[in-house]
């Protein structure tokens, strides 16, 4: 099964939100073979969700906060996505990093609210262009990786990542598919060091849209994508969908 994850980020109002999540629910696809997930802004989210809940598409969030509830303005707890249905939380997006300031430390946190309250944590992972010209890419994502997993009491619940080269997102420049496969092997075999075992998802994200996304799909390695503005237009979602489904 090949995971399709559609983030939304703030590309679409609340109007054009329901209009794609009305189109899409009329989308037929295998969910054998496909899992499907959007990830809408957040005031579009409920509204999103409850226009999706008969069908076999899931919903998640873009982000979340650690804390449960309280003195916490403009925050927004994991338990309260779960309330509305959401299945899946995106935690450590590179735009949360660099834009918003996000820690390694933050995304644990993060991790661990989800993981309390049954929401799958996406856990995105990345680095930047400067860090991979110095060569010190797999130094950048251990310790992304370490700090998020090492001693995590995950209670069996699944963990998810996504792999978002920095450099790739937004760009038009996506990482080389043989590239891609080198770096989702390594997570892999990192991966193993907190949990064992070879169950873990690992998606790739950065610039994937309707003309390359056979490349990634294609490579076992890979166990989906996480799809940026592509995923905000019927057309380009539909046909992305059916890559999957014909592999």
């Amino acid at each position: 099964m090949k995971l399709i994850f559609a983030n939304w980020k703030m590309y679409l109002d609340l109007k054009q939100s329901l209009k794609l999540a009305e189109d899409i629910s009329s989308l037929k696809f295998d969910s054998t073979k496909i899992s499907f997930a959007v990830f809408p802004n957040q005031l579009a989210l409920c509204e999103v969700a409850q226009k999706l809940k008969e069908s076999n598409i899931q919903v998640g969030s873009q982000n979340v906060d650690w804390e449960i509830n309280g003195a916490y303005s403009g925050a927004t707890s994991v338990h309260m996505f779960q309330e509305i249905g959401c299945s899946f939380a995106l935690v450590g997006h590179s735009e949360r990093r660099h834009i918003f300031g996000e820690t390694n430390e933050d995304v644990r946190k993060k991790i661990e609210a989800c993981l309390q309250n049954n929401v799958i944590p996406v856990l995105c992972i990345g680095e930047t262009k400067e860090e991979k010209d110095a060569g010190i890419r797999k130094i950048v994502l251990e310790e992304q990786l370490k700090t998020a997993l090492e001693n995590l009491e995950n209670n069996n619940t699944k963990i998810i990542i996504a792999y978002e080269p920095v450099w790739a997102i937004g760009t038009g420049d996506a990482c080389k598919p043989d590239e891609a496969q080198e770096v989702h092997m390594w997570i892999k075999e990192e991966y193993k060091k907190y949990f064992g075992g070879e169950g873990v998802e690992i998606i790739y994200g950065g610039s994937v849209d309707a003309k390359n996304v056979l490349s990634y799909l294609s490579i076992d390695a890979i166990s989906g994508v996480l799809v940026g503005s592509a995923s905000t237009k019927i057309e380009s979602l539909s046909a992305i969908l059916g890559v999957a489904e014909n592999l």
